[in-house]
């Protein structure tokens, strides 16, 4: 019993530890990761889970070492920030796949991809002929950005001389029946403006609503909770 105890306070104190950490390196290590972000982040939870089973050994080597390894990484972030050279070399350069017709297999090779693989991921990104692509660069983050023919992409307002009015973000004001207190005192309305709109569109209870969000024009809409579950699933 003492020794689930000991796991269990380890587990806990690892957790704590890799959130803290997590916070101190940044979102970036949740987002697309770099190369070294990858091994970096396998190491850290390798030490962390290696921390909350290990009994027999101090867990203060675990967490000086997870702290060592995330502060190796905050600081050749800073220095990528400080140095394009030494960003090119930490975090990778793009790499051009093709251009203007051409494919380049060295690069592909370089970035160890087959052609098969490079076309998977032009279907994917919804591309399924490669000659309407003018341009395909593999970015440091393993993803490929792609950039098609002029006579390809698609209209946009500026090709008929349309001034369209800007959009900007929605604010949510009720969240999982919770009003959003600071977002919408943001749109200028109060709850009574809130709570009559609510009901207009059937939510006689706030507590009833999931999600309600407020545009630019301060339109209201609302998602109530709904609790049915959908047995036909039209995607299959």
């Amino acid at each position: 019993m003492p020794d689930l105890l000991q796991i269990v306070i380890l587990s806990v104190a690892s957790i704590v530890t890799l959130f803290i950490l997590t916070k101190i390196m940044g979102y970036r290590q949740m987002s697309q990761m770099s190369m070294f972000d990858y091994i970096n982040g396998i190491t850290i939870g390798s030490i962390a889970a290696e921390m909350a089973t290990a009994l027999d050994e101090n867990p203060l080597h675990g967490i000086v070492a997870m702290t060592v390894y995330a502060l190796f990484a905050v600081l050749l972030s800073f220095l990528s920030m400080k140095s394009i050279k030494l960003r090119r070399f930490i975090v990778g350069r793009p790499v051009i796949l093709l251009n203007n017709g051409s494919i380049y297999e060295k690069n592909l090779r370089k970035a160890k991809i087959d052609i098969n693989e490079f076309l998977t991921q032009c279907r994917v990104a919804g591309y399924f002929d490669v000659s309407k692509l003018q341009s395909a660069v593999l970015e440091a983050d393993g993803r490929i950005s792609f950039l098609p023919l002029s006579t390809e992409r698609p209209l946009t307002a500026a090709d008929v001389n349309l001034s369209p009015e800007q959009e900007t973000m929605t604010a949510n004001v009720v969240i999982d029946g919770h009003i959003m207190q600071k977002n919408l005192l943001h749109t200028g309305k109060d709850e009574t403006w809130l709570h009559r709109q609510l009901k207009a569109q059937g939510a006689d209870n706030v507590r009833d609503v999931l999600l309600a969000s407020v545009d630019m024009q301060n339109k209201l809409t609302v998602f109530l909770k709904n609790k049915d579950e959908r047995k036909k699933d039209l995607l299959i």
